[in-house]
C-alpha cells in the first residue's frame, strides 16, 4: 500500500510553523530593557546591597547608642531590644548571585565586583555575630542543599573576614594597576552625588575602605589581642607601617558615606517631619551633656540651649541631654513647651528642621581611623603621636560639621521662636589645652580620652558602632533605668533569629549551649568581649 506524502508534508510544515512561531515568540516576548533571569546585571544588585550597609540616623540603632531620646510614648520609647537580631543573609545571596554574573561577564572572579564582594563578605558576617556571636558561615549560602548549616565560632568568623579583607585589598590593588573590568551601582564614589569618580578612582576609594575597616575590625578585637593565632597587634602593625601596600582614610574627602539630596534621598530628620518630632525628641546626656561639659561648639550645631535652665543661649551650660534611663513621664515634663521652659535640650531646628539633608551619614570615617591607630598606640600595638592622631581626629570631626579654628556662626531657636544666628569663638588650642581634653599620655587616662573622643564622633553616625564600643570598654559610661528596659541593664547581645529554633534546631541548641551555658539570654558575654 502505498501512503500519500502530502498529508506528511503538510504536518511537518504545521510543525515546523509551530515551533518558529514558538521561537520567534520567545525573542520578542524579551523586554530588551529588563535583564534576563538569573542575568540580572552586577551593577544593580550592587547598588542594592551598598544601600543596606548605611544604618540611618533617628530609629533604633541612634537610640541605643545613646545620641537621642523620645519623651513621647506615640514616636516610641529608649527601651532597649528584648528578642532577636535581623541578620543580613539576604544581601549575601545577592553578593553571590552578582558576583556570578560578573565572573560570567568578565570570564573570571579578576573583577571590581568579586572585589567589593569580599570586602562585603567580612562587612555583614562580623556585624552579624557583632549582634549575635556563634553564626552559620562556612556552610551557609548554600541555599537548599544545606538547609541546616553547621554555626562558626565568633574567632573564626572574625578570623576568615579579616582573609577576606585582605583578598580584598590584593584583588583591587591588582585591578587599579592592571585595568579592570568598568562597574556600575557604586553610588558612595563612582556615581556619588556631589563629586563623581571615575571607575579607578573609585577602586582606589574602596581600597582605603577595605584596609580601614579591617583596622576597626582589629580594634573591635581588643580583648582578644593576646590570641597568637589571631595576631591582632601584628595585623594592625603591618596595615599601618605599609601604606602603599596597604592604604587607608588620610582625610574626610574619604569617607565612606551616605551623602543626602533634597530632590528624594532626605536625611531623615528634615522639615516634613517637625510638627511631629521637634518637641518630642531630645539629644540624649551621654552625647550632649558631654559635649556641654567639654565646652565643645558640636553641642550647639546638633541641640538647642535648655532655656528653662536659666543661662545664656550660647552658654555651655544651657546644653544638657536627657538621660537615656530616665521614665519618659519625667522627661516629658523636664521638656514642658520645649520652647522656653525646657530643662532639656531639644534637636537644633535650623540644623536638622529647615532643610531636607543636614550631613551625610558614616558607615566608615577618616575620624574613626584617626582615632583607632590612637587607640592601638595607646594600646602598644604600634608607635607613634597618639597624642596627634587623637587630635587629628577631633579637628576632622570638627571639620564634618563646618567648625573651624576661630569665628563661628551657629543658628539657634530664641525665646519667640524665630531662628536667630549667634557669632561664637572656639578656639581649637583652648578647647585642647582643657584638663579632660589635653591627651594625659599613653596610659588609662589617655585611652579614656581617645575612646570618649571617638564615642562622640560617632553620634548619629556608624550605626551600633557607638553602642559596641561602649560594650567592650565601658566608655563612654551608658545611662540605664526603667526608661532603658531590661530590668535597667543595658543587654550586651541580641538573640538569634526565631527562625534557627525550627529550622537548624540542633546547630542552634549547641550553639548557645557552647557560648551561653543553653540560654539565648541578651545579658549573656559573647566571645568578643570576654
Amino acid at each position: 500500500m502505498k501512503f500519500s506524502k502530502l498529508p506528511i508534508i503538510l504536518a511537518l510544515a504545521a510543525i515546523a510553523f509551530v515551533s518558529g512561531c514558538t521561537k520567534k515568540f520567545e525573542q520578542y516576548s524579551q523586554n530588551s530593557n529588563q535583564p534576563l533571569p538569573g542575568k540580572v546585571p552586577p551593577g544593580i544588585v550592587l547598588k542594592a546591597i551598598l544601600n543596606d550597609i548605611v544604618v540611618f540616623p533617628g530609629g533604633d540603632a541612634d537610640k541605643q547608642c545613646q545620641n537621642i531620646c523620645s519623651n513621647y510614648v506615640y514616636y516610641g520609647s529608649n527601651q532597649y531590644w528584648t528578642g532577636s537580631a535581623t541578620l543580613d543573609y539576604t544581601d549575601l545571596n545577592n553578593m553571590l548571585a552578582m558576583e556570578s554574573e560578573a565572573k560570567r561577564l568578565a570570564g573570571s572572579d579578576h573583577n571590581p565586583y568579586h572585589a567589593l564582594g569580599l570586602f562585603l563578605r567580612a562587612f555583614f558576617f562580623v556585624d552579624m555575630s557583632e549582634k549575635v556571636g556563634d553564626l552559620p558561615m562556612s556552610e551557609a549560602l548554600q541555599g537548599l542543599a544545606n538547609i541546616t548549616p553547621k554555626y562558626d565560632t565568633q574567632k573564626d568568623i572574625f578570623k576568615q573576614s579579616l582573609l577576606w579583607l585582605d583578598s580584598a585589598n590584593t584583588l583591587l590593588a591588582d585591578e587599579i594597576a592592571n585595568g579592570f573590568l568598568e562597574f556600575s551601582g557604586d553610588f558612595y564614589y563612582a556615581e556619588r552625588i556631589n563629586n563623581p569618580l571615575g571607575a579607578r578612582d573609585a577602586l582606589i576609594e574602596w581600597q582605603k575602605v577595605v584596609n580601614s575597616f579591617r583596622l576597626r575590625v582589629l580594634i573591635e578585637l581588643s580583648k582578644q589581642a593576646a590570641d597568637a593565632d589571631l595576631n591582632v597587634p601584628q595585623q594592625f602593625a603591618t596595615i599601618f607601617n605599609n601604606p602603599t601596600q596597604y592604604p587607608i582614610f588620610t582625610s574626610n574627602a574619604d569617607d565612606l558615606q551616605y551623602v543626602y539630596n533634597s530632590s528624594y534621598n532626605y536625611y531623615p530628620d528634615n522639615i516634613t517631619n517637625f510638627g511631629n518630632n521637634q518637641i518630642r525628641l531630645n539629644l540624649a546626656a551621654t552625647l550632649e551633656t558631654t559635649l556641654g561639659q567639654l565646652n565643645d561648639l558640636r553641642c550647639m550645631v546638633l541641640g538647642e540651649p535648655a532655656r528653662g535652665l536659666g543661662f545664656a543661649d550660647t552658654s555651655y551650660q544651657s546644653f544638657v541631654g536627657a538621660p537615656s534611663g530616665m521614665d519618659l513621664s519625667t522627661m516629658a515634663a523636664l521638656v514642658g513647651s520645649g520652647l522656653i521652659d525646657s530643662k532639656l535640650s531639644l534637636y537644633n531646628r535650623n540644623h536638622f528642621y529647615s532643610g531636607y539633608t543636614a550631613e551625610p551619614t558614616y558607615i566608615l570615617s577618616y575620624p574613626e581611623v584617626c582615632f583607632c591607630i590612637a587607640e592601638a598606640i595607646n594600646r602598644g600595638w604600634i608607635t607613634g603621636d597618639a597624642g596627634q592622631w587623637y587630635q587629628n581626629g577631633v579637628t576632622a570631626q570638627f571639620a564634618f560639621y563646618g567648625i573651624v579654628d576661630g569665628v563661628n556662626t551657629v543658628t539657634l531657636q530664641a525665646n519667640s521662636g524665630a531662628e536667630i544666628p549667634y557669632t561664637v569663638h572656639f578656639y581649637f588650642s583652648n578647647y585642647f589645652n582643657q584638663p579632660a581634653v589635653k591627651y594625659a599620655g599613653d596610659n588609662a587616662t589617655g585611652l579614656n580620652q581617645i575612646l570618649t573622643q571617638k564615642y562622640l564622633a560617632y553620634a548619629r553616625n556608624s550605626g551600633y558602632q557607638g553602642y559596641y564600643q561602649w560594650r567592650r570598654t565601658g566608655v563612654p559610661a551608658f545611662n540605664a533605668g526603667p526608661g532603658t528596659g531590661n530590668g535597667g541593664v543595658i543587654p550586651l547581645r541580641w538573640q538569634y533569629p526565631s527562625n534557627e529554633i525550627t529550622s537548624n534546631s540542633v546547630n542552634y541548641q549547641a550553639a548557645i549551649q557552647s557560648q551561653y551555658g543553653g540560654s539565648d539570654d541578651i545579658n549573656a558575654q559573647m566571645w568578643l568581649i570576654k
